[in-house]
């Protein structure tokens, strides 16, 4: 299973899905934008379990974390 955290004030919200399964990937792939679209940054866990900034969805990774755009001041 694959799956996606979306972080937020409110701590975070875990989104599963099967990466075999069409219908899933393509909500996966349609949240990913939707997400990164309103601003969040997407990572990408690599192989020494790293995060790695990430602009296009991958159907292959595992695990995308999702992050609201810091603002400082």
């Amino acid at each position: 299973m694959a799956s996606q955290i979306v972080m937020d004030h409110t701590g975070d919200t875990r989104h599963e899905f099967d990466a075999n399964d069409a219908k899933a990937l393509l909500e996966a792939e349609k949240r990913f934008e939707q997400l990164t679209g309103a601003g969040f940054t997407a990572a990408v866990r690599n192989s020494s379990g790293d995060p790695t900034i990430t602009r296009r969805f991958d159907p292959k990774a595992e695990e995308t974390l999702f992050y609201p755009r810091l603002v400082g001041g």
